[in-house]
């Protein structure tokens, strides 16, 4: 008897989750503005040690399990290593970042996501030694580094948008590499139209 019901009801469930995909509407062909999204990373912090990141993207959400894009980077860093007692600083560092990206997401259910960024980013940067009369200063050259951002996260929909928490890891770890050797998170929000 158990095992009919759950027969039964497995059955009426596989009605009505037919019934109910049946009634979706086709798809519209061809470009939907209404699929395009922009966001990215932006962030600011001062003191000790100063980032500025600019790095906008825009994509494009082909259906609900597929989306992909492109975007820009522009970030900067400074920061001073051995502050001593009085104040004086032995050492600042600064760099920037400035490059493209192309990014993949696979939707396995509609909140998370699965992300692959591959990037190519021209380097640059200069530290000043203060600990030698005058103050040395070495030029990093420039370089382009190549990097591929491999993620997951999650999206928490808010009105045509939804705010992003994201895990990645770049996987090439290329000498130079702006984002290091570990896991970095990124938070934000992506507008869609």
């Amino acid at each position: 008897m158990k095992l009919k019901f759950a027969a039964l009801a497995f059955g009426i469930l596989v009605l009505a989750a037919a019934s109910a995909y049946c009634q979706e509407p086709e798809p519209a062909k061809g470009f939907d503005k209404r699929k395009l999204f922009f966001g990215g990373n932006f962030g600011l912090s001062f003191g000790n040690s100063t980032l500025v990141n600019l790095s906008p993207q825009v994509g494009y959400r082909f259906n609900r399990y597929f989306a992909a894009g492109a975007g820009i980077n522009g970030q900067y860093s400074s920061f001073r290593t051995s502050i001593f007692n009085d104040g004086s600083t032995a050492r600042r560092e600064s760099y920037g970042v400035a490059g493209l990206n192309i990014f993949g997401r696979v939707y396995p259910i509609q909140q998370v996501f699965l992300q692959l960024q591959p990037e190519g980013n021209y380097t640059w940067g200069k530290i000043k030694d203060y600990t030698t009369s005058p103050a040395s200063v070495g030029k990093l050259p420039g370089k382009i580094v190549p990097s591929l951002l491999a993620g997951a996260g999650g999206v928490i929909p808010a009105g045509r948008g939804g705010f992003i928490i994201l895990a990645q890891y770049d996987l090439l770890q290329s000498d130079r590499t702006p984002y290091g050797n570990k896991v970095f998170f990124s938070f934000g929000y992506n507008f869609g139209l």
